[in-house]
């Protein structure tokens, strides 16, 4: 019996199957054809003109002790932000304790404060799922906190008493040494880092805050003390910039900020030195680096570069984007059609306050390491010597107009290049100047531009790679250019 009722069962489920797929097919059946035309080439796509951008409305004032503030609100999700900006920075730490910033930075917030623990401030934190998080780079220091909106109070009292009252403890110290020293020991296995740590030493010089390492001895040489005195250097009002963007009342948010940083008194420690002078350290020639296992070559070339603020650094932007990225020059000829590269680029690049580099290069098999080379010499002289196409211009110019919008995705990252124009003294509506004279650029500009800050004569050659692989040899790049091995063995600490 029970036979039977699953075999009408399965007939009634086989049968519903059936009629549903009927109904389907005829549905299917009676919809229009969909003409499937050749697909287009990307140089035929066309895109409607990008919008206008518009900055998103923000408040901006300094308390009486000298913070400069910036507000902007964003009620899309209950969160809010914050960032802080210091005037300090690695480039200004004694030469033979490199790392104290870096180190000031991280104790800075793991170190704990004279109210808290480490432990009691992780464990605050984690409970709220909030963060706060200190650093020190090259130029700048740098303080965050992300909360919930009903969680700010709590949380921004704990940013301001990270930032007025760490402690440094030193076992947190220690702790964040042995990790430098961890990176010491494996900050020659990767080829890449390599090639770009010893290119910049080549370029600023070994000695230079722009190019020197953190080694075992500079490690040892810092102190408790050390850390304690290069905050009090940097870390007080005057010297600071914050930006909150997030869900809250303008209003409101004054007056927390008052609360806990107006009484933040300025100090007679605070100090701006003059910044590091910088020139070129090496011209012409190459450099080697011997690395046996390796079966390819990592390569840059280049010489020093320059500021955001030089007057042609929009159509040197331009130049950029003709000779990189999909349907650039190096990528067409010495990648797509030659084959003689893994990758391939070549970018004049920029700092707010100091030079930056141009720097060419990227990853080829050895046998392939002198054509490689002289194949992006030769585009770096066609551009400066032949002008470029009004197609070349077209494509470049709307591959750095669409990348730009990318500079205003969300209002944290717009406020974020407020604070920094702020910090730099540029002005505030430097990316809008630069959008505009981005549309006048012409293929004239481009040359000029190549021809004037790319320099062939000033480039320094630097070779990552198996010396007895690289076939045809170095030396057949001729020019009677000399050719320096590296050494790259990391220092023991006496």
């Amino acid at each position: 019996m029970l036979s039977n009722q699953n075999k009408m069962t399965k007939s009634k489920l086989f049968l519903t199957a059936f009629l549903v797929m009927v109904m389907l097919l005829s549905i299917l059946g009676r919809m229009p054809a969909i003409a499937i035309g050749a697909a287009k080439h990307y140089t035929e796509l066309e895109f409607p003109p990008l919008l206008k951008l518009d900055l998103p409305e923000y408040t901006r004032f300094q308390l009486d002790n000298g913070i400069v503030v910036y507000l902007m609100e964003d009620r899309e999700l209950p969160l809010i932000s914050g960032r802080a900006l210091f005037r300090t920075g690695s480039r200004l730490e004694p030469e033979n304790q490199v790392g104290l910033a870096g180190l000031t930075g991280t104790v800075m917030r793991t170190g704990g404060t004279s109210q808290h623990s480490p432990e009691q401030i992780n464990q605050l934190l984690e409970q709220k799922a909030a963060a706060v998080e200190t650093g020190i780079g090259g130029t700048a220091g740098s303080a965050r906190f992300s909360c919930l909106t009903e969680d700010l109070t709590e949380v921004f009292g704990l940013f301001a008493e990270v930032i007025r009252e760490p402690a440094f403890i030193e076992e947190k110290l220690d702790f964040a040494k042995q990790q430098w020293q961890g990176g010491i020991a494996r900050r020659n296995d990767d080829p890449q880092s390599i090639a770009s740590r010893e290119f910049r030493k080549l370029i600023y010089g070994r000695e230079s805050p722009y190019a020197r390492t953190v080694e075992y001895e500079t490690l040892n040489n810092i102190s408790q003390a050390d850390l304690i005195d290069f905050y009090g250097k940097s870390f007080h009002p005057e010297n600071m910039i914050l930006g909150i963007v997030g869900d809250f009342n303008i209003k409101q948010m004054r007056s927390l900020i008052t609360e806990k940083l107006g009484d933040w008194q300025p100090s007679s420690k605070a100090v701006k030195p003059p910044l590091p002078k910088v020139t070129q350290a090496e011209v012409g020639n190459i450099f080697f680096v011997e690395q046996p296992q390796l079966t390819q070559s990592y390569i840059q070339m280049g010489h020093l570069g320059g500021k955001l603020d030089n007057p042609d650094y929009t159509a040197l932007s331009v130049v950029n984007s003709v000779m990189n990225g999909l349907g650039g020059r190096l990528f067409n000829k010495i990648r797509s059609r030659q084959g003689l590269a893994y990758s391939v680029s070549a970018y004049w690049s920029a700092n707010y306050d100091y030079p930056g580099v141009f720097v060419a290069g990227g990853q080829t098999r050895s046998d392939a390491t002198v054509p490689f080379i002289k194949s992006v010499q030769e585009e770096i002289e066609r551009i400066r010597t032949q002008p470029i196409t009004q197609e070349e211009l077209k494509h470049a110019k709307d591959a750095t107009l669409n990348s730009f919008i990318f500079n205003f995705q969300d209002p944290a990252q717009t406020l974020s290049r407020l604070m920094r124009y702020e910090y730099y003294d540029y002005p505030q509506d430097f990316i809008f100047r630069y959008r505009q004279e981005l549309e006048k650029i012409t293929a004239t500009d481009v040359q000029r531009v190549a021809q004037k800050y790319l320099q062939p004569e000033k480039m320094v050659t630097l070779v990552v790679g198996h010396q007895e692989a690289i076939q045809p040899p170095l030396s057949s790049l001729g020019n009677g250019m000399k050719i320096t091995s590296i050494d790259i063995t990391i220092p023991e600490p006496s």
